[in-house]
């Protein structure tokens, strides 16, 4: 089967977050430029050049996940992967997206991620990388909240 270059910016970030879910190094370095930087602000690390991302990738303790069969829902900006990683939201124009959505660690954890994509002359060229661990709500704002889970 013969997969069609992207052509515009949101395909390429479609075809990023596709490559990131089903764990595919190689169609995640067809739409990553050679030079990109991935940043992580909460533990100061900035990885760059596509040779050390891919590292961290190959080199993550137990190995990645790759049985991830879940089921696509939803419209072009609004969808769902599972099990494993849930994309919840892409938005942007321009050179610059957001994704949202969690991941489900090894350990059974699920953690909210946010991921901040810049691109430039149609590759992936940055992105920031946020990771939320769950908390508990404190009782003292229940009065205005409404649950969501």
């Amino acid at each position: 089967m013969t997969v069609l270059a992207p052509k515009t910016n949101r395909e390429v970030v479609q075809r990023y977050v596709d490559a990131l879910v089903a764990r595919d190094l190689d169609a995640s370095a067809e739409v990553c430029a050679p030079d990109m930087v991935t940043e992580y602000p909460q533990s100061g690390e900035r990885f760059r050049g596509l040779a050390n991302i891919r590292a961290v990738a190959e080199n993550y303790p137990g190995g990645l996940p790759k049985d991830l069969s879940g089921k696509v829902i939803g419209s072009e900006d609004k969808w769902v992967v599972g099990p494993s990683f849930n994309v919840l939201r892409i938005e942007g124009t321009g050179d610059i997206y957001t994704i949202i959505g969690s991941a489900t660690y090894p350990d059974g954890k699920t953690w909210q991620v946010m991921s901040l994509v810049e691109l430039r002359a149609g590759k992936i060229a940055r992105t920031t990388e946020l990771f939320g661990a769950p908390f508990d709500a404190p009782e003292w704002r229940s009065k205005w909240a409404e649950r969501s889970k």
